[in-house]
C-alpha cells in the first residue's frame, strides 16, 4: 500500500524509553513524518538533545535532535499523535487531545478498558476499529494497543482460536528488563536472580485477551468466554518476552493441524502490505531449544512472534512456547501498526 503524501505525526512522552523507540522506528517511515515531540513540563522548551537521556543503541536522529520539545498539553498541528506517556498523566491528556480532534495511538494503559476504545492487535481484531465511530471526541479518537506480554500471546492463539476454539489457557511469562522502563529494575535485584512478580501484569494477561478476542457488536465488545490463569516473572534479558503456554481446545486438533494454521496465518495488515506488518506473523521453530530472546526477538522487523516446542500436555491438550519483542511489537511498533491500519481503512 502506498500513500500520496506523508502524514504529519507527533510523539507524546518522547523522552522516555518507549517514546525514544517511537522516534527511532518512525525515521523514514513511508506513511508518517515526525513533526512534533512532547514531554513533561520540565523538558518543554528545550532542544530534544538537551532534554533526553538517549538510551537506544542506534544514534539519536539528527532530524529530531534540534526539535524543540513541547508540553503534552500544548497545541499540536499533527492530526495523529503517538502516546508513550506515563500512566499517571496519560488518561486525562489523551482524552483532552482526542477532544480537540486528534487521533491518539496509545501505548499507555489508561483507556484500554474504555467500552468504546479498541484494544487493538491488527492481525487479530481489526474490526474493533469500528468502535472509534462510537466515540464522542469531536472528530478525534483513541486507539490503544494491549500490554506487551499480551500481544505475542494473542498472535499465537488467534489461528488456534479461530479453527479449534480455546476453552482454557495457562500462561507463565519470563519478561525482559526493558518492559520495566528506564532505569527499570535495580541490578542488585535482577543479576543472578529472577523476580517472580510484576505489578498488574497477571491481571492484564488474564483479562485483555477476552476483550481482544471478543465479538464487535456494533457499539460494544462482547467479551470472549475463556478461562485464563497467568503467572509473570522478570528475568535478566534486555528485550524479548518468552512465555510458556498451555491450552485446552474446544474441538480436537492434531499437532499437524496447529502447525498448519500457524504457517498459513495472515490477516488484514498482510493483505494491505502495511510497512510494519510482518510478512509472516508466526514463525515456528522445530529445534528443541528455540525460540530464544537473543536469537529470535528481531524476526521480521521485531514485529513477528516466534513459537516452538508444540507438544501434548498431560493436564491440558497442548503446550508450547511463544516469544515476541516487547518494545517493538509489544509497544512502539505495535502502536505504529495500529495507526497504519487506521490509514489503510481511511480513518486518517
Amino acid at each position: 500500500m502506498n500513500i500520496s503524501k506523508k502524514i504529519s505525526v507527533g510523539v507524546l512522552g518522547a523522552t522516555g524509553s518507549v517514546g525514544q523507540k517511537f522516534i527511532s522506528l518512525l525515521q523514514n517511515h513511508p506513511f508518517f513524518e515526525l513533526k512534533e515531540i512532547a514531554a513533561s513540563d520540565r523538558s518543554a522548551g528545550k532542544k530534544y538533545s538537551d532534554a533526553v537521556n538517549w538510551i537506544l543503541s542506534d544514534s539519536l536522529p539528527e532530524s529530531v535532535a534540534n526539535m524543540v520539545v513541547k508540553s503534552c498539553t500544548d497545541k499540536f498541528e499533527s492530526k495523529l499523535l503517538f502516546s508513550a506517556m506515563d500512566a499517571s498523566v496519560a488518561g486525562e491528556i489523551e482524552t483532552e487531545l482526542a477532544g480537540r480532534g486528534h487521533f491518539i495511538a496509545s501505548n499507555s494503559k489508561n483507556h484500554r478498558w474504555d467500552a468504546d476504545v479498541p484494544l487493538l492487535v491488527p492481525e487479530v481484531n481489526a474490526d474493533h476499529l469500528g468502535l472509534v465511530k462510537t466515540q464522542n471526541y469531536n472528530g478525534g479518537g483513541i486507539v490503544t494497543n494491549p500490554n506487551c506480554s499480551t500481544i505475542g500471546l494473542v498472535l499465537a492463539l488467534k489461528p488456534i482460536l479461530d479453527n479449534f476454539g480455546i476453552e482454557q489457557l495457562n500462561v507463565v511469562t519470563m519478561q525482559a528488563l526493558s518492559g520495566a522502563g528506564y532505569p527499570g529494575v535495580s541490578s542488585l535485584d535482577i543479576i543472578d536472580n529472577v523476580v517472580p512478580f510484576i505489578g498488574g501484569e497477571e491481571e492484564k494477561l488474564e483479562t485483555e485477551p477476552k476483550k481482544i478476542f471478543g465479538k464487535f457488536a456494533g457499539i460494544a465488545i462482547e467479551l470472549a468466554e475463556m478461562k485464563i490463569s497467568a503467572q509473570t516473572n522478570r528475568v535478566s534479558v534486555i528485550d524479548g518476552h518468552l512465555e510458556t503456554v498451555q491450552i485446552k481446545l474446544r474441538d480436537k486438533a492434531s499437532v499437524k493441524d496447529i502447525l498448519e494454521v500457524w504457517s498459513r496465518f495472515k490477516a488484514e495488515p498482510q493483505d494491505f502490505d502495511l510497512p510494519f506488518a510482518p510478512k509472516q506473523p508466526i514463525h515456528y521453530f522445530t529445534e528443541h531449544k528455540y525460540p530464544q530472546p537473543r536469537l529470535h526477538r528481531n524476526l521480521d522487523k521485531g514485529m513477528a512472534c516466534a513459537t516452538g516446542r508444540l507438544r501434548h500436555c498431560n493436564l491440558f491438550d497442548y503446550k508450547f512456547v511463544v516469544l515476541s519483542h516487547n518494545t517493538v511489537r509489544g509497544a512502539a511498533g505495535g502502536s505504529i501498526l495500529c495507526a497504519e491500519m487506521m490509514v489503510a481503512k481511511g480513518m486518517i
